[in-house]
């Protein structure tokens, strides 16, 4: 949600929303599949007696224990980074709010997912928007979160999951679209 985009008649409020396409959750899944596919090369090396690996001797290993061990963290592992690459591939948790003065809509749009509910997708009336919220907890696990509340609803969240964003750009947002909205702003 870092950039918004305003057009000029000033009639749609449009705010992407970053997903799993993160810079942390690629270096992770790099990382994760590095030492996965080592670990599993390692592991099948001491059993098939072959040297899989450019940089180490893992013929010397007795596959039981150690070769086994290995070869259950490099399974595991791997089927981490398979689990990374497809968040990132699908934009997990990415998407984007849409305020609309034309049609009088609010639009919540998330990638979710694949199954039954791939995509998640909340509309209400742009009237039945009441306040925006800024919540703001910090500490070990600090956490800035931008809500909508509707009438009838539960607040929504509108900014990311996972990394908070500064506290500068979370106010400059709220009241942004607090403004935009013709809503109070909470929590500051």
């Amino acid at each position: 949600m870092s950039n918004s985009s305003v057009t000029v008649e000033r009639m749609v409020l449009s705010q992407p929303v970053l997903g799993s396409r993160r810079f942390s959750n690629y270096f992770w899944a790099v990382v994760v599949s590095i030492g996965g596919i080592g670990f599993l090369l390692a592991g099948l090396s001491s059993y098939f007696k072959v040297n899989l690996l450019p940089v180490s001797n893992p013929l010397a290993l007795a596959f039981i224990p150690q070769g086994i061990a290995l070869t259950f963290y490099g399974v595991a592992g791997t089927l981490l980074a398979t689990y990374l690459w497809v968040a990132i591939l699908l934009d997990i948790g990415g998407g984007y709010n849409k305020f609309d003065r034309a049609a009088g809509e609010i639009t919540i749009f998330r990638n979710g997912f694949p199954g039954k509910n791939r995509r998640i997708e909340l509309k209400s009336q742009l009237a039945d928007a009441q306040a925006v919220r800024v919540d703001i907890k910090d500490g070990l696990s600090p956490r800035r979160t931008l809500y909508v509340r509707i009438k009838g609803r539960r607040e929504i969240p509108l900014t990311r999951v996972g990394e908070p964003i500064s506290l500068t750009e979370l106010e400059t947002q709220g009241a942004d679209l607090a403004r935009f909205l013709g809503v109070p702003l909470e929590g500051l």
